[in-house]
């Protein structure tokens, strides 16, 4: 009788452990935590589509167009219903605000957009170049946020510019490449520096199925 009362509560406590292990990776964030990635949803009554112009792109040199294609986890098929959210400063390499700010537009500043792909899994921003903090070395990057239908939302690596002063050989070999690398070449097209960057879900992305 004793054995069978040891053997009950040693199942009892493998069960709950096993239990515990199975919620805590459940429940894991995808992505890990990401302050302000909340910021996604932060598009108000704006319908989404494939393309946005960021403000200040019409007054703003040098112009930047960023496109590509979101694929799902194979890294094959278009994602389809996917929120692409990328802030950035400006020519001051200040995040600008109007003084009207709520949320994480607060210190995001307002130079900010969202997209929403198509069975195409294409997007497209028109912005500008951003520039550099002001006195110091830290390289031109856009920051950018994933929202899946099905996934809590998360960053990926910023756009940063293969041609930056700033940017080091030590940076350039730490980049941890989420969702793909985010490391590209503008090239002048139709009148307009061109980004092309493919996104690949779930690629280097923590806790991600």
């Amino acid at each position: 009788m004793r054995r069978l009362i040891h053997f009950l509560i040693l199942i009892l406590i493998t069960t709950s452990c096993e239990s515990q292990t199975k919620n805590v990776k459940t429940n894991a964030l995808v992505g890990g935590p990401c302050e302000g990635c909340e910021a996604v949803y932060e598009y108000g009554n704006k319908k989404l589509t494939t393309t946005d112009t960021l403000p200040e792109f019409y007054n703003t040199e040098p112009k930047l167009k960023l496109t590509g294609t979101i694929f799902k986890k194979d890294g094959k098929t278009p994602a389809e219903n996917i929120i692409l959210y990328i802030y950035q400063t400006n020519r001051k390499g200040i995040y600008p605000t109007k003084g009207d700010e709520k949320g994480w537009a607060k210190r995001h500043g307002h130079i900010r957009g969202w997209i929403k792909t198509d069975q195409s899994g294409q997007y497209t921003f028109y912005t500008f170049r951003p520039a550099s903090y002001p006195n110091s070395t830290v390289p031109e990057h856009i920051h950018v946020t994933i929202k899946e239908p099905d996934k809590n939302e998360y960053y990926i690596d910023d756009f940063v510019f293969d041609d930056d002063q700033f940017l080091t050989e030590k940076q350039r070999n730490g980049l941890t490449n989420r969702g793909g690398s985010g490391l590209v070449n503008p090239i002048l097209e139709d009148n307009i520096l061109t980004v092309h960057r493919d996104i690949i879900l779930g690629l280097n992305i923590p806790n991600y199925e």
